[in-house]
């Protein structure tokens, strides 16, 4: 059995998407962070970009208000520290920021870093937010070899992009790609990191996943559970991946 049970931070960039396709205010963002944390999610996931087109910055500053009722609860926010990110650090000062390298104009995070290219432009931004007081977790590609790098530029943790194994899971690479995964998550404990994961992660293929990558700490779920919350309303899926975070952890059959 793991030393540690995975927490499950809800991402809400989709409620938000849905939001700002009118001027009602519904669904709201502050309701659906609220009916998540009530139903036992342990933390809440941002990840505003330049152009607005879901979180905007007065959700990321209500968010920061509802989150001092829920001291036990973790504030993460995603972005590229070369875009819109870093004011949000200096006025919220979540627990966690993920940086993560996407483009502007792109539609969801599909990378991760290469420090080999960018570790010198990425470590002074990772020291200013550590002064900031919060962590620091960067959008990795199941590499082993890269995680001393992510450690060597001030990285506290690594969010391991798990849409590879999303696409092979219940397919024969699954086992392959997951072995990928393992190693990655090895490395990283092994270089000084917690390790995070998120990305296409879903109530089918989310216990499998953390029986073989027990270290994780994290994962980050947005369009999935979101998806699922229309049919099943945000408590009942809520429930469900709790339940099956809690599948995987659980001591073996004897």
């Amino acid at each position: 059995m793991s030393a540690h049970k995975t927490a499950l931070s809800v991402n809400l960039n989709k409620v938000a998407l849905v939001r700002n396709t009118r001027h009602l205010g519904i669904p709201s963002v502050l309701k659906a962070a609220t009916l998540c944390l009530q139903a036992g999610a342990q933390g809440i996931t941002v990840h505003p970009r330049p152009d607005g087109r879901h979180i905007r910055a007065d959700d990321v500053r209500g968010l920061h208000e509802l989150l001092k009722s829920w001291p036990q609860v973790e504030f993460n926010i995603e972005g590229n520290p070369f875009h819109n990110l870093m004011p949000f650090l200096s006025e919220t000062r979540p627990h966690q920021v993920t940086f993560v390298p996407d483009s502007e104009g792109q539609a969801t995070s599909d990378h991760g870093w290469d420090l080999a290219a960018d570790a010198e432009r990425v470590r002074p931004l990772v020291a200013q937010a550590k002064a900031l007081g919060v962590r620091v977790s960067l959008f990795m590609d199941p590499d082993p070899e890269a995680m001393p790098l992510a450690r060597a530029v001030g990285a506290d943790r690594i969010e391991l992009y798990t849409e590879p194994y999303a696409q092979a899971w219940g397919t024969s690479d699954q086992a392959a790609v997951l072995q990928r995964f393992a190693a990655a998550a090895r490395a990283a404990v092994a270089a000084g990191l917690e390790v995070n994961a998120g990305h296409d992660l879903n109530r089918d293929n989310l216990s499998d996943f953390l029986r073989a990558v027990p270290q994780v700490r994290e994962v980050s779920i947005g369009h999935a559970l979101i998806s699922d919350a229309l049919e099943l309303g945000y408590t009942a899926t809520v429930r469900e991946y709790l339940a099956a975070i809690a599948r995987a952890h659980a001591a073996p059959a004897p």
